[in-house]
């Protein structure tokens, strides 16, 4: 049998990994694989997470540059998520998950900075249906497709550009994806691998011209592993890879001034390396009430030269989450604290960078 400590430690891990995962993490991410739901206890399980994030990136220009200092280019927001499972039968589980997969907001309102009155807006939504059947006792499959719709506003103010100001606003471009994934557990120590496969998207626009370009939200891999090490405590961690070297928007109007060639249609943003984030942390039960979790994250500074529209390289990150539960219901508050990889973009040297995320996540179980 399952120690009832053991039992309820699902929510805040997963608590700990949304609060860590909506603050800038790799390329453009906010929230990852979403399929962990599937193996939340209980025949019917409904979770609702919202948080806020408050990101700082500033930079100076480089060396021989004549600009001002950028001031915090990275905008505050809110992220939120729900999920729904239901278990059919021993064997089959189905879960639905409406979340906000990648997203940004940035803006360089101070006047002087190369920069200086561009900004970047990209907000997106998912629609994940996913299912799970247990093989056995200890090996299931699950997967699912997942419907993202992705859409922005940008306006790019440079000497370096051409036109400038340059505006590009394009609606929400639906596509259809899918998940894959396999898992292993014994439950007597409440061990669990999963291994999920999440497929790319491709989303058409238009530039102002009318002319199409294409941006790829990158395919992704990530493992999820715990154990049980005592009666009241869990270790558990993650590997994530994205391969965000796909990341590119490109509209054909859009171009940069190279001295000694002239225009060249270039990227207004992209992705220079595939990303791996990391994540380990411990959790315990206190009290048949109160739980707790810590954890770290890691992204590697790849020492890329960044977008100028990113700003930072890498980051470490430091969560924790406590648990309240009583009868059917389960609240959880986490805090994560990024302390955001120093970077150089073209003409901009960011460094200093960190941020803080928040999140409050409520569950019932039925």
């Amino acid at each position: 049998m399952i120690p009832y400590e053991l039992k309820t430690t699902a929510c805040w891990i997963g608590l700990v990994s949304v609060t860590s995962s909506t603050a800038l993490a790799g390329g453009i991410e906010r929230r990852s694989d979403p399929s962990q739901i599937l193996f939340e206890e209980g025949r019917n399980y409904l979770e609702f997470f919202v948080g806020t994030v408050v990101p700082t990136v500033s930079g100076v220009p480089l060396s021989g540059i004549p600009a001002g200092p950028t001031g915090n280019i990275a905008n505050s927001y809110q992220a939120f998520a729900l999920g729904y499972k239901r278990d059919l039968n021993d064997r089959v589980t189905l879960a639905f998950v409406v979340d906000e997969p990648v997203g940004a907001s940035l803006d360089y309102s101070n006047a002087l900075a190369f920069f200086g009155g561009s900004s970047a807006e990209v907000t997106s939504i998912a629609y994940t249906a996913l299912a799970r059947y247990k093989i056995s006792n200890r090996i299931s499959v699950y997967g699912g497709l997942r419907l993202i719709g992705v859409d922005g506003t940008i306006t790019v103010i440079s000497p370096a550009s051409t036109p400038s100001p340059y505006d590009l606003s394009v609606s929400k471009d639906f596509q259809l994806g899918y998940l894959a994934g396999i898992a292993y557990e014994i439950p007597d120590i409440a061990f669990r691998i999963a291994a999920t496969y999440e497929s790319r998207t491709r989303h058409d626009f238009r530039d102002n011209g009318g002319s199409p370009f294409e941006v790829e939200i990158p395919q992704a891999v990530t493992v999820h592993a715990q154990t049980g090490i005592a009666a009241d405590t869990l270790v558990f961690g993650s590997v994530r890879w994205r391969e965000w070297s796909e990341f590119r928007v490109q509209p054909a109007d859009f171009f940069s001034l190279v001295p000694g060639v002239g225009p060249v249609n270039t990227p207004i943003a992209s992705g220079t390396s595939d990303i791996w984030t990391y994540e380990l942390g411990i959790g315990r039960q206190f009290t048949e009430n109160w739980s707790g979790a810590v954890a770290i994250g890691y992204e590697r500074d790849l020492g890329d030269t960044v977008g100028n529209f990113s700003g930072t390289d890498g980051f470490v990150s430091y969560s924790v989450a406590v648990s309240y539960e009583v009868e059917s219901w389960q609240v959880t508050t986490g805090l994560t604290f990024f302390e955001l990889g120093s970077a150089d973009s073209s003409v901009t040297a960011f460094s200093g960078n960190d941020g803080v995320s928040a999140g409050l996540q409520v569950s019932y179980t039925f």
